[in-house]
């Protein structure tokens, strides 16, 4: 068996030439590019684009969802987060910093006009409730969109929806009534208020809703 010096001489030779140090193959082919655009950070610590999904219609479909039992929550504080490969949240290409005056910001509300039918969303929640495997009472859980509507995200685009489990101590039974509804109005009002980007009340809330407010110096989630 050759030894791990003879192992790496071929890399070794060419680490002058692709300024490279230590016995690294993985390193070798890499990218230290990111990608540019409304990007988030995901569980895993990559960096990707946020989707951008169809946006409001005037007629919605039920949309297929995740295999069952292929998604998987994820806890900080005892909250609820989605699985960031079924659900890394999809934007609405309606809803830019240039259009939210006369979008999620004008007088008048913005997202009751947009919202699918509750035939439509009533499907996509029982099968989403598969995909997560959620066992709970389904009163209880809100079937939410990651991005919110307030802030941008895609109306029926999969990948923004998801049954959010309840918060930890939440009475059986009583109805969804989740702390990340309002982290989504702190950050629209900021928005609105022009204190922070749309972007990065985005990237903040797809990342991690509960701490999207702290990492944007708007106070505690």
């Amino acid at each position: 068996m050759l030894s791990r010096a003879a192992r790496c001489a071929p890399i070794l030779l060419l680490l002058p030439l692709l300024g490279l140090t230590g016995c690294d193959p993985s390193a070798i082919g890499s990218s230290a590019a990111e990608p540019s655009g409304n990007t988030e950070t995901s569980a895993t610590g990559s960096v990707h684009a946020i989707p951008v999904g169809a946006g409001p219609q005037s007629h919605y479909t039920v949309q297929a969802q995740p295999t069952p039992g292929s998604c998987h929550y994820r806890y900080e504080h005892k909250e609820p987060l989605p699985d960031p490969v079924c659900t890394p949240g999809a934007l609405s290409p309606k809803v830019t910093q240039a259009t939210i005056g006369s979008t999620i910001c004008r007088k008048g509300g913005y997202t009751s006009g947009i919202r699918p039918s509750s035939y439509v969303t009533g499907k996509e929640k029982a099968a989403n409730a598969k995909s997560y495997g959620y066992t709970g009472n389904m009163r209880d859980g809100e079937y939410d969109h990651l991005i919110s509507l307030q802030l941008g995200g895609d109306p029926n685009d999969y990948r923004n929806l998801w049954v959010e489990a309840p918060d930890p101590g939440h009475p059986t039974g009583s109805g969804p009534n989740n702390n990340k509804d309002k982290v989504e109005t702190t950050l629209h009002t900021a928005v609105c208020n022009h204190k922070i980007t749309l972007t990065a009340a985005q990237k903040a809330i797809a990342t991690d809703w509960t701490t999207a407010l702290a990492n944007l110096g708007l106070g505690r989630s």
